[in-house]
């Protein structure tokens, strides 16, 4: 059964707790890969974070542990009060989508859908009434900079930057508790990245939504307030900042 995730007195000021997790990938014919060797991560409510490593440290396989898009071979992962282990198939979907938020880097667009569309899909699916839906779109986007002329557009219309925008506006339109985003930056020359993570740091300090990276780019590790390092699936060292 789901837990009750709303806010009040007396919440937990961790978001997360990620206890002894350990991945290991393997199939019949190929040696096990140990992905992550019993890592242990506690995020409190309104961080703003980054899991930074080499290519096959862990840093996406940890991040989508604690997001539920994958399970752990062991360990035991806390989101919002809820432990993720005893959620069915069905409570586990519909947790992601009350409580999380994606931004993908390959972006996520529907391509025959308009940027409007795209950014409503997860309020259709709680089954937002259609009049709220595009209010609060409008709003997500104006916040984003993206204009009517915009919105009106297809994926592939849409320079990366944009899709990008649109993704993250997707993923706010929710309310999430946790934004959780893999090498957001990954697509987009350093301009156009910089300015994306200033508004989602803004989002962070004006909303107090917790973002969850993973990156190997030096731009989210300079902005990011908490700097946790992965290194062949283990953490080698978290680095807090003011």
């Amino acid at each position: 059964m789901l837990g009750n995730g709303s806010a009040g007195p007396g919440l937990d000021a961790d978001l997360v707790r990620a206890s002894q997790i350990v991945k290991i990938y393997k199939d019949k014919d190929t040696v096990p890969v140990r992905a992550l060797d019993g890592v242990d991560l506690t995020i409190r409510r309104g961080e703003f974070m980054a899991i930074a490593g080499p290519s096959g440290s862990g840093k996406t396989t940890l991040l989508n542990i604690v997001g539920g898009l994958d399970k752990p071979t062991s360990g035991q992962v806390v989101v919002d009060g809820q432990d993720l282990s005893v959620l069915s198939r069905t409570e586990l979907a519909e947790f992601r989508l009350q409580h999380l938020g994606f931004v993908f880097q390959a972006y996520n667009l529907i391509p025959v859908l308009s940027a409007e569309e795209n950014a409503e899909f997860s309020l259709l699916l709680q089954g937002v009434a259609a009049a709220e839906r595009r209010q609060r779109v409008r709003d997500e986007f104006a916040d984003l900079g993206i204009g009517d002329e915009l919105m009106r557009r297809r994926p592939n219309e849409l320079s990366g930057g944009q899709q990008q925008r649109v993704a993250v506006a997707r993923a706010l339109l929710s309310r999430p508790k946790l934004i959780l985003a893999d090498e957001p930056t990954a697509n987009l020359d350093s301009t156009t990245g910089a300015r994306l993570l200033d508004k989602m740091r803004d989002l962070n300090e004006r909303t107090g939504i917790t973002f969850l990276f993973s990156t190997h780019d030096p731009l989210v590790m300079e902005r990011a307030r908490r700097l946790v390092s992965l290194r062949d699936g283990k953490i080698v060292d978290d680095e807090r900042r003011s």
